[in-house]
């Protein structure tokens, strides 16, 4: 309401004059996260592995107010030479969201796959990391610069047979701790979104493709959706330059705890 009363009456909208670059955009909640921030005024950097689901989303977003970048977060060449190569009108950030990120199967430390720990560890801790670093020179100091990691309820709580999922999300906490240590002398705002069960792409992925596996996970009960992710964030990136929202845990109503989910 705030944001479309302010549009009816010519004020600028929170975004305004401000740059987003979101990780993961071509599905979930960073697609989400794209369109809620372009609602709010922001200019996006759209970034993904999926160049026509990119291609698609820079379509759905008001005209020259986004720009894609396709890449695997995993490949810190290719990280480095995307984002080093952005155009000079582009190569501001203001909020940087690392949303990209994936879970790769359900099993226990004894029988898991090792590609799908490789898989996990290189895009939720390493590619973090990759884009984090390649970002930091194009984040103004002292202006409200905003970095927004994705975790996980699972970065909190670990569960059988999810021990590599759970520890590269415990590694993003710890990770936003650090950096917001480490730049808070710049000026740089670090923050948390911890979500707890989305429903997205995420089961298909975790799952490999099983869709009616995937399909229990969301059984009984309303999970979160992308676009209640993606208005936290929206939320987060618009306080004044003063605020940082600095860690949010968000869950379904149905759920209290990685693995308590009340069903029926």
């Amino acid at each position: 309401m705030e944001t479309s009363l302010s549009a009816a009456f010519g004020a600028p909208l929170p975004g305004s004059g401000r740059t987003a670059l979101v990780t993961g955009a071509t599905s979930g909640i960073g697609e989400a996260t794209a369109h809620e921030l372009a609602r709010l005024g922001f200019r996006l950097i759209v970034c993904g592995r999926r160049t026509e689901r990119l291609a698609a989303l820079v379509a759905a977003l008001p005209a020259g107010k986004a720009h894609a970048l396709t890449f695997d977060v995993r490949d810190r060449a290719a990280v480095d030479a995307a984002i080093g190569g952005l155009p000079p009108e582009w190569a501001h950030v203001d909020v940087l969201v690392n949303n990209a990120g994936n879970a790769h199967g359900l099993a226990s430390v004894e029988t898991g796959d090792v590609d799908d720990w490789d898989a996990m560890i290189d895009g939720n801790v390493k590619g973090l990391l990759y884009v984090s670093r390649a970002v930091l020179p194009l984040l103004p100091t002292d202006a409200g610069a905003l970095i927004i990691n994705i975790g996980s309820i699972a970065g909190e709580q670990a569960y059988a047979n999810g021990a590599v999922y759970c520890a590269s999300k415990a590694a993003v906490d710890m990770l936003t701790q650090g950096m917001r240590m480490d730049l808070v002398g710049r000026g740089i705002r670090v923050a948390q979104v911890s979500p707890g069960v989305v429903e997205t792409e995420f089961s298909q992925v975790r799952f490999k493709g099983d869709d009616a596996r995937a399909a229990t996970v969301y059984a009984g009960y309303e999970p979160l959706q992308a676009t209640d992710v993606a208005e936290i964030i929206g939320f987060m990136a618009t306080r004044p330059a003063r605020v940082n929202v600095a860690d949010v845990l968000l869950l379904p109503a149905a759920q209290a705890a990685a693995t308590v989910i009340r069903r029926g």
